[in-house]
């Protein structure tokens, strides 16, 4: 279908990607992967996604931040949602979890989920994000 939205998926971890595409296929978007910032960057030049979901930790513990932050600084892109997902917090211990709507702006970022995400509650965000009503 021509009004799909179309959602790009950042992430090194293939099950995740594999997972959250059929998710997110399943509730009637269009999806695009890639396993890395370069590789996402290459995808979004081919075609502008409407919303963007990232990994937080890639080859750098932070890669999912400066992913977010090319993405908001290229006026193709500033608008589009991100939502930023890790699992930063049990692997390593840190806590990067925005408290505030401020918290997501230093983070360019619109949401926060911790991995795993649930399944119900990524696709209403998404949903949200994009304007949409919720099924």
């Amino acid at each position: 279908m021509a009004d799909q939205k179309l959602i790009l998926i950042v992430d090194d971890d293939y099950d995740f990607l594999e997972i959250n595409r059929h998710i997110l296929e399943k509730a009637g978007f269009r999806v695009v992967t890639a396993v890395s910032p370069s590789q996402g960057m290459e995808r979004v030049a081919a075609e502008t996604p409407d919303l963007v979901i990232t990994d937080l930790m890639m080859s750098e513990v932070d890669s999912g931040f400066s992913f977010s932050r090319r993405l908001r600084d290229d006026p193709r892109t500033a608008a589009v949602p991100i939502i930023m997902s890790t699992s930063v917090t049990t692997a390593l211990g840190l806590d990067f979890t925005p408290h505030s709507a401020a918290d997501l702006d230093s983070m360019k970022i619109d949401a926060y989920f911790d991995k795993p995400l649930d399944a119900t509650a990524l696709v209403a965000k998404v949903r949200e994000l994009l304007g949409e009503p919720s099924c």
